[in-house]
């Protein structure tokens, strides 16, 4: 299954590179210099993709965001089936962690949570077909180039990829304000996925009596909640304590 994509801002479109996707074209804004913009060039020289130098009229047209003066037509995302990624995780030698996303709707916050589980080891993000924000441009952007280090599984149902990951040995953790224990006391040394669930109604009940573990952050002060790509964040790096 794959979308397709317009890619921008520096950082992703080299990180792209580097990763060997497969781009079409790059859009680079005319009259740019400098060491960052000269780094870029020879690195796509280096990679033989074709380059347009265009007004940056072209550039705004192409995109919704700060394109910062590149843009890249990248081929399609391609998702992972559930299957193989669990079977490919755990052909590793350390325990895996997976990310179940339960209607996060929208798309920084994905790109966000995408671009730390690259940075912390995460061994693929779950999302469902329908209610999860769509990885387009914004997403990649957000992401800094981390939708292309993480495998992506679209799942008709996160019920039935839950019961998948159990089956498999994965012990299902919700991050939930609904819970008693705090998140410091869940054992993420275990194989492990991670359900986070939008910012307004949170994951939603029937995924959440599935869970083997429910565990909340500890909140102080007047607000009541953490922006889910931070809470996530805040999730991972406790794994990422627990496992050194």
């Amino acid at each position: 299954m794959t979308t397709s994509l317009n890619i921008y801002g520096i950082h992703a479109v080299e990180q792209a590179i580097s990763n060997n996707e497969s781009i079409g074209k790059v859009f680079i804004q005319k009259g740019l210099s400098g060491p960052t913009f000269k780094a870029l060039e020879a690195q796509i020289r280096q990679a033989q993709i074709p380059t347009s130098y265009v007004p940056i009229e072209k550039l705004n047209r192409l995109t919704k965001g700060n394109h910062q003066g590149v843009v890249a037509q990248i081929a399609p995302v391609t998702f992972i089936h559930l299957e193989t990624m669990i079977s490919e995780a755990q052909e590793k030698q350390v325990a895996p962690l997976f990310i179940i996303l339960d209607q996060v709707s929208d798309v920084r916050n994905v790109g966000a949570i995408l671009r730390t589980a690259a940075c912390t080891g995460v061994c693929g993000v779950i999302i469902p077909k329908t209610g999860s924000a769509p990885l387009n441009e914004d997403t990649v952007k957000t992401s800094a180039g981390g939708i292309f280090e993480v495998p992506i599984a679209k799942v008709d149902h996160i019920k039935d990829a839950i019961y998948f990951l159990q089956a498999s040995d994965i012990q299902i953790v919700a991050i939930t304000e609904k819970a008693a224990d705090l998140f410091y006391q869940a054992d993420f040394t275990k194989p492990t996925a991670i359900i986070m669930g939008s910012e307004g109604p949170g994951i939603m009940d029937s995924v959440l009596n599935l869970s083997d573990a429910k565990v909340k952050i500890p909140m102080t002060g007047n607000i009541g909640s953490l922006n889910v790509s931070v809470a996530c964040s805040v999730c991972l790096y406790e794994a990422v304590r627990q496992r050194q």
